[in-house]
C-alpha cells in the first residue's frame, strides 16, 4: 500500500492579511457615520414624540381650565401637568369633587438633545417669545406661560444642527405646534 498524499499547508501571506485589513477598516470608515447618525436620528425621533405628548398635554390643560396655560413658573408648570387641579388650576396629588382635571402627563420627560440632555427640569421665560435657550440653566425644556411655547433647551447652532438634512421636529407653539 502506498503512503497517503500530504495535505499541503499554506499560510496566509503578509499582502493577504494586509488586503484583508483595509477592507475591514474601509467596511469599518463607513459603517460608523452611519451608526452615528442613526443615534441621532433617534434622538429627534424621541424629541418629536416628547414634544407632541407635552404640547398636547398643554392644550388640553388649557382647554380645560378657560383658555389658561399652565404655569406660570416651572413648579406650578410641572404639578398642573402631572397632578390632578381644579378650574382654577390649585393642585392636589388626588382626584376629589373640586380637583376633577388631569393628571395630563405622568411626568415631564427627559428632554434627549440641547444643552441638557437627560434633564426633565422646565425654564420658564415668560419674557420671551419664542422663550429663549440657557447653557448656563440646568434645565432640558423651555417654556413660556403667556403663549405655551414649549421647546428644547437649545443653542441657535444646535438647533440649526438638529433641523440639517430635513430632520425638523415641528413649531413650537403647544396649540398647532
Amino acid at each position: 500500500m502506498g503512503e497517503a498524499p500530504s495535505k499541503l499547508q499554506r499560510a496566509f501571506s503578509l499582502v493577504e492579511l494586509v488586503v484583508v485589513v483595509l477592507i475591514i477598516g474601509m467596511l469599518a470608515s463607513m459603517a460608523i457615520p452611519r451608526m452615528s447618525r442613526g443615534s441621532t436620528g433617534a434622538a429627534v425621533a424621541t424629541l418629536t414624540v416628547d414634544l407632541k405628548v407635552v404640547r398636547d398635554a398643554i392644550l388640553r390643560y388649557t382647554v380645560e381650565h378657560h383658555n389658561s396655560f399652565p404655569g406660570p413658573d416651572a413648579a406650578s408648570f410641572v404639578a398642573q401637568l402631572t397632578l390632578y387641579s381644579d378650574a382654577a388650576g390649585n393642585t392636589n396629588g388626588s382626584r376629589t369633587a373640586v380637583y376633577l382635571y388631569g393628571p395630563y402627563l405622568r411626568d415631564i420627560p427627559p428632554c434627549p438633545l440641547g444643552h441638557n440632555p437627560g434633564s426633565n427640569k422646565v425654564l420658564v421665560d415668560n419674557g420671551n417669545s419664542p422663550p429663549q435657550p440657557d447653557a448656563g440653566s440646568t434645565a432640558g425644556w423651555l417654556y413660556n406661560a403667556n403663549t405655551g411655547e414649549f421647546y428644547p433647551n437649545e443653542s441657535p447652532e444646535q438647533q440649526a444642527a438638529r433641523l440639517n438634512g430635513n430632520l425638523e421636529v415641528g413649531g413650537g407653539a403647544a396649540i398647532g405646534g
